[in-house]
C-alpha cells in the first residue's frame, strides 16, 4: 500500500457533499488537500475546523477554461507536488426525454465530460513527474446504464465521462498513473434531494470517500478500472 502522508491530492466540487466527504477523509489520512470550487468564500469556510497547513483552496469554475490551469499551477507552487486528482464536479438535470433542452445538455457536457479533460490534461505532467500518479473520476452509475426515463441527458454525458475515463486510463498506465472510475447510484448529497428518493437508503458521502481512500494506496500492480456502489438492487446494461 502507498503512504499518503505527504502527498498531494487535488479535489474539485469540495465545498459540500461528496467532494466535502472526500476532502476530510484524505485530510485525515495525511494527504495535503489542495481543493478548487467556483463558490470560493464558502469553499474556505467549509474547511475551517482543518486548522492546519495542509489545506488550501482555490478557485475553479468548470465553465472558465482559465482557471484548470491556475489551480494547478498554484497547487505546485504552494505544495511542491501533485500526485493525485479527484474528478468530483457535476451537474444533473433530469429532464425526461421530450422535457431536457438544447441549454441543458450544453451545461451537462460542458461540466462533466469538456472540464474533467482539461483539468487532466493541466495536471498530466504533475502526475507523470512522480510515478505513481492517480486519478478518481466520480462518475455515476448513469455512466453504465439508463435507469428508465430519468434524465437521459444525464446519462449521455455520464456515458462520455467513462469513456474520457477509460481513454485516460489506457493513455496513462506505462507513466504509472492509475485511473480509477467510481460509479455510485443515488447518494444522499444536496444534488439527490431533488429526486424524492428517501435520503436513508442512499450511500452515505462518507462510504464512498473511504472507499475512494483505499483505491488511490493500493499499489501500481493492483489498479481498479471501475468501482460500482449501489444502495438499491440494479441492473446494469
Amino acid at each position: 500500500m502507498l503512504d499518503p502522508r505527504g502527498k498531494v491530492i487535488m479535489i474539485n466540487g469540495a465545498n459540500r457533499g461528496i467532494g466535502a466527504s472526500f476532502a476530510r477523509r484524505f485530510h485525515k489520512e495525511g494527504w495535503i488537500v489542495s481543493l478548487g470550487s467556483r463558490n470560493l468564500p464558502e469553499l474556505q469556510s467549509s474547511v475551517l475546523d482543518f486548522k492546519d497547513e495542509r489545506v488550501s483552496c482555490h478557485q475553479y469554475d468548470t465553465n472558465d477554461r482559465n482557471t484548470d490551469e491556475q489551480w494547478v499551477s498554484e497547487t505546485i507552487e504552494q505544495h511542491g507536488s501533485i500526485n493525485a486528482l479527484v474528478n468530483n464536479a457535476g451537474v444533473c438535470h433530469p429532464q425526461p426525454l421530450g422535457e431536457v433542452t438544447e441549454e441543458q445538455l450544453d451545461e451537462m457536457w460542458s461540466v462533466n465530460v469538456k472540464a474533467p479533460l482539461r483539468l487532466i490534461q493541466a495536471s498530466l505532467p504533475a502526475l507523470r513527474s512522480c510515478g505513481t500518479g492517480r486519478i478518481v473520476n466520480v462518475v455515476s452509475l448513469s455512466g453504465k446504464r439508463v435507469k428508465g426515463t430519468f434524465g437521459p441527458g444525464y446519462a449521455m454525458s455520464k456515458h462520455a465521462a467513462l469513456a474520457l475515463h477509460h481513454a485516460v486510463r489506457h493513455s496513462e498506465f506505462d507513466s504509472g498513473i492509475r485511473v480509477t472510475a467510481i460509479c455510485p447510484g443515488y447518494v444522499a448529497t444536496d444534488m439527490t434531494a431533488q429526486f424524492g428518493v428517501d435520503a436513508s437508503i442512499m450511500i452515505d458521502p462518507d462510504d464512498l470517500a473511504e472507499t475512494v481512500a483505499t483505491l488511490v494506496r493500493l499499489p501500481n500492480t493492483a489498479a481498479v478500472a471501475e468501482i460500482l456502489m449501489t444502495c438499491e438492487p440494479e441492473v446494469i446494461g
